[in-house]
């Protein structure tokens, strides 16, 4: 095994030709090329080591918790405790894909033949109530995940054959075969203290506080309405060159609403510190209330390197209604998306036109190189096109008829085998095109979903929309119980294990997956395995825009649209370093100025 130098090391996404390849002077390993940060580094690149301490902020949610254990299928949890309670092996940088650095862990030792890694702790790590993160916290916290957690922890802890303690502060996984991502997987772990669950069943809600090694403690929390932070005096990694800048506030208060008209409400009175406004027409026309106009409030659009990911209406294809590709293709061009973005956002985003999209993952043109060689054995599974990349998304007039792409969506549901009678849209067997458009809350979705169900009278097809409850949502996308949803797929800039649980085909029955919409090709399995075992930058940049080919030309989603920049508005004396990392905006690098 080689050995990484203490402090401020890394561990890569992947390790380059089965090898960990390091200088002795080297303070760490990236996927390709070097760490970005040299080994003196005093803090990470967007974040201000001078940065005021202290202070509070207070941030506004929509949707509302009703437990504090954030990693498994049951219950909604604040995501703040990810963030702010819990720590992990290694954290990462926000502003490069492939690298991150050390945080609990002292050392890792990774086998030249990526069967095992090693971590070494270091022993100043503490736990919120004053005990020592040992091996045993790390091996209780990957087994309880693995068999308890959410099911994206099985997926990747299930690759581990063995986890044991190696020395008096190591803890050693061994593989079931060799592996590139799996250290990282493991590095980013969010780590438990066994003692807080002793005698507690992990895999259900509960309102106990965590104990945690992060630099926040639970204060107060009044379910479902608002939790409290508080700052830990004894947070032993506030010294750490990983945390200089990081988490300045002494309090950090999260209020959650019933809808957003509250939340906006909230932000104009002073009781919400930091807007993320989403509404572009109020960006616009909306920040003319008393305190902006006394220059209390101060905005700013933030420019990001992310992949626009995907959002839009998901067909759930596990539904016969929707397992022919030509009935998505027509619904698809049903769709007025330029209509409905200029009603809506004032035509002020782009549509997204693939997963990966805004980013050098994308596909674009057609397949060539070594994009073509992955796919060419599975060319019998992919639509007509998709080689071509001709999936190219139907565009409208905006005038709100949609005459010309209404026409072709008729077109294809007649070569579906569906015929109008009686002026209902019905399949041979005289059964009529009717479904159920599943909704959380209102607002913007529930526009859109309405606007396309109108769209679709016209083509003799029923669309009703169903809102929900917060619990009743949750319950039928657990068990992918609905024919279509609004939904979205955050995509990384360093995609890897994750795609198979966003995407792979065992999520077609497998509860609890976010393969929404059911996805069972071949060519996407075979993709997510070749960007996993990728032996160097170009097989695996190919891989990865092989399957958001393939994903985009089966068109299991109706896309919307993205934000090239985040536009935020914030109380002052807020205040945020000039520097935004390549991912955009990070809520633990603002501080408290000065009055």
């Amino acid at each position: 095994m080689q050995k990484l130098l203490n402090l401020a090391f890394l561990l890569p996404f992947f390790l380059v030709s089965g090898t960990i390849c390091h200088a002795e002077s080297a303070h760490g390993l990236a996927i390709y090329g070097n760490p970005a940060l040299p080994e003196s580094f005093e803090s990470l690149p967007y974040a201000d080591p001078k940065a005021s301490k202290g202070g509070r902020i207070t941030y506004g949610e929509r949707e509302r918790f009703d437990s504090l254990n954030a990693f498994t299928t049951k219950g909604r949890a604040p995501s703040i405790l990810r963030t702010h309670i819990f720590e992990s092996l290694m954290a990462r940088s926000w502003d490069e894909p492939f690298t991150i650095y050390g945080l609990l862990a002292k050392t890792i030792d990774v086998a030249s033949d990526r069967k095992s890694v090693t971590f070494e702790l270091r022993p100043e790590a503490t736990f919120s109530d004053g005990s020592s993160v040992t091996p045993d916290d790390i091996i209780f916290t990957m087994e309880t995940l693995r068999d308890h957690g959410r099911p994206n922890f099985g997926t990747y802890y299930r690759r581990v054959a063995r986890v044991e303690q190696t020395g008096e502060r190591s803890v050693t996984f061994s593989f079931r075969k060799p592996e590139r991502e799996l250290p990282l997987l493991l590095g980013l772990m969010p780590i438990h203290s066994r003692a807080n669950w002793h005698d507690r069943d992990f895999s259900e809600t509960t309102l106990q506080s965590p104990v945690a090694s992060g630099p926040y403690r639970i204060a107060s929390v009044e379910v479902g309405e608002r939790i409290v932070l508080e700052k830990r005096d004894d947070w032993w990694g506030a010294d750490l060159p990983i945390n200089r800048g990081l988490h300045n506030f002494d309090t950090v208060t999260i209020l959650y609403f019933r809808n957003e008209n509250a939340l906006w409400e909230a932000f104009k009175a002073g009781i919400v510190d930091l807007r993320h406004e989403r509404d572009p027409a109020r960006w616009l026309d909306g920040y003319d209330f008393p305190a902006a106009k006394a220059g209390r409030i101060a905005r700013g659009e933030l420019a990001h390197g992310r992949a626009t990911g995907m959002r839009g209406l998901v067909f759930n294809t596990r539904k016969p209604l929707f397992a022919d590709r030509r009935v998505r293709e027509a619904l698809l061009h049903a769709f007025d998306f330029e209509w409905i973005n200029a009603a809506i956002n004032r035509d002020a985003y782009e549509r997204i036109p693939s997963y990966y999209a805004n980013s050098r993952l994308g596909a674009t043109g057609p397949a060539t190189g070594r994009e073509r060689a992955l796919l060419a054995p599975f060319a019998h599974a992919l639509p007509a096109g998709t080689m071509e990349g001709d999936f190219a998304l139907p565009v409208s007039n905006g005038d709100g008829r949609n005459r010309d792409n209404l026409r072709k969506a008729a077109r294809l549901l007649r070569e579906a085998g569906w015929r109008i009678d009686d002026g209902m849209l019905r399949n041979p067997a005289g059964k009529p095109f009717t479904f159920e458009i599943l909704l959380q809350g209102s607002g913007d979705d529930e526009k859109i979903a309405a606007s396309f169900a109108r769209s679709l009278e016209r083509l003799g097809i029923t669309a009703s929309l169903r809102l929900v409850d917060g619990a009743q949502y949750r319950e039928r996308l657990h068990t992918y119980d609905y024919d279509m949803i609004l939904r979205q797929w955050w995509l990384s800039l360093s995609p890897g294990g994750e795609q198979e649980f966003y995407f792979g085909s065992h999520g077609v029955t497998e509860p609890g997956t976010r393969n929404y919409m059911g996805a069972e090709n071949p060519a996407i399995d075979a993709m997510i395995d070749a960007l996993l075992i990728a032996e160097d930058e170009d097989t695996w940049v190919a891989a990865i825009r092989a399957l958001d080919r393939v994903l985009t030309g089966e068109r299991y989603v109706i896309p919307l649209w993205f934000e090239p920049v985040e536009r935020l508005a914030w109380w002052k004396p807020l205040e945020k370093p000039a520097k935004t990392p390549l991912y955009g905006y990070r809520p633990e690098v603002w501080w408290h100025g000065k009055e």
